[in-house]
C-alpha cells in the first residue's frame, strides 16, 4: 500500500548578514536534514501509529507521502503512484486531516462544504448520499450539520472537518494530531470513529498524536521517529514489554504507618501521605514488596498499575 525508500528532506535556509547587496546577489545557505534516510513499508487495512517529539519529522514525512512537499532524495510510493507527481487519480484516494487546519467554509454550513466535495471529486448522487448518511451516523452530527461553521464548538468542527475529508471514501487515511486541543469527551468520539471508520471502510489510516491514550487504543504498530531517523518499528506490544521495567502500587490506608518499618527494597520509589501510600518497584520485585507492605498495614484497598504509555515511550526514545 504504501513503500518508503531512503527517504531523505533537507531544507534550506538563507543566512543574513549585515551585507544586504551581498546577501541579494550571494545569498548563502545553512542546510538542516529534516529526514535522515529513513524506510518503512505499510500493508493495506493497517493502522499506524507514527510518534516522535516536535520536530521530529512526522508531519515532514506525511506532507511527502500525500504530495505536498517534494522530497530531497528517496522513494515514495503510494497506491502505486509517486505522491509528488498529484495525479487526479491519486489524490481521489487519499485524505490528509491537520488537526490545527481548517477546510471548511466558515459562514456556511457544513454541507455546503460537502456538496463542493462532491464535485471536486466526482462522487455519483447515490454513493455520495450513502457515505454522508454512514458517516453521519457514526460521527453523529445530524443535531448541527446544517449550521454554520462558526457557530460550532471545536469538538463539533473537528466532526463535520472528518466527513468532509471522508466523503470521498480514500483508500488511504492520514490524521496529523486530529484530536489535539479537544477536550476528553471529544477526544473520545473522535478516536471511537476512527476505530469504527477503518474497521468499516478498510482503509490503510497513519495517525500522529501527542495523546498516548489515542495511539494506544488504536495502533498495534508504531513507528517512532528522532531528529529525522526511525528508531523502531514493529508491534507496540513488543515495545512496552521491551522498555516497561516498573510496576506501581497504591494502597489506602486505615490508619497512618512508619514507612521505614516497611523495610522496603532500596530502590523502591516511596510516596507517602495519609491515606494514600505510592510504590513504585521493579517488576521482578513486585511480590515481594506487596507482602511487606499488606503485612505491616491496616488497608482497605490495594492497586496494581503498570508504567503509561507516555512514561514508556519517553524511555524507548533514552535507550533507543
Amino acid at each position: 500500500m504504501i513503500t518508503v525508500k531512503n527517504l531523505r528532506k533537507i531544507y534550506k535556509t538563507p543566512i543574513k548578514t549585515d551585507n544586504t547587496l551581498k546577501d541579494f546577489f550571494d545569498r548563502q545557505y545553512k542546510e538542516h536534514t529534516a529526514l535522515h534516510d529513513i524506510s518503512f513499508e505499510i500493508e493495506q487495512n493497517e493502522l499506524i501509529g507514527f510518534i516522535g517529539p516536535n520536530g521530529a519529522g512526522k508531519t515532514t514525512t506525511m506532507k511527502i507521502m500525500t504530495g505536498i512537499l517534494y522530497p530531497t532524495a528517496g522513494e515514495v510510493q503510494v497506491l502505486g503512484y509517486t505522491p509528488f507527481d498529484k495525479k487526479h487519480e491519486f489524490l481521489k484516494q487519499i485524505a490528509f486531516v491537520m488537526g490545527q487546519k481548517n477546510q471548511m467554509l466558515w459562514e456556511l454550513p457544513a454541507t455546503d462544504t460537502y456538496k463542493l466535495n462532491k464535485e471536486i471529486y466526482e462522487i455519483p448522487d447515490a454513493k455520495y448520499k450513502k457515505t454522508l448518511g454512514e458517516l453521519t451516523d457514526l460521527l453523529e452530527v445530524g443535531s448541527f450539520i446544517d449550521r454554520p461553521v462558526k457557530t460550532l464548538s471545536l469538538g463539533q468542527r473537528m466532526r463535520v472537518e472528518l466527513i468532509a475529508s471522508l466523503i470521498h471514501s480514500p483508500k488511504v487515511l492520514f490524521l496529523d494530531e486530529p484530536t489535539i486541543g479537544l477536550d476528553i469527551f471529544a477526544q473520545t468520539t473522535i478516536i471511537n470513529f476512527i476505530k469504527e471508520y477503518q474497521k468499516q471502510y478498510k482503509s490503510t489510516v497513519i495517525l500522529t498524536s501527542h495523546y498516548m491514550q489515542d495511539v494506544q487504543r488504536l495502533a498495534k504498530r508504531v513507528i517512532l521517529i528522532d531528529h529525522g531517523g526511525i528508531i523502531y518499528d514493529g508491534a507496540l506490544k513488543e515495545l512496552v514489554e521491551k522498555h516497561s521495567s516498573l510496576k506501581r502500587i497504591q494502597v489506602m490506608l486505615n490508619s497512618e504507618i512508619d514507612v521505614q518499618k516497611l523495610k522496603l527494597p532500596a530502590d523502591t520509589q516511596i510516596e507517602y501521605q495519609y491515606p494514600q501510600l505510592r510504590l513504585t518497584v521493579k517488576k521482578d520485585q513486585i511480590e515481594e514488596v506487596i507482602q511487606k507492605t499488606l503485612s505491616h498495614v491496616d488497608y482497605d484497598d490495594i492497586t496494581i498499575e503498570n508504567e503509561t504509555l507516555e512514561e514508556v515511550i519517553k524511555k524507548s526514545f533514552k535507550q533507543e
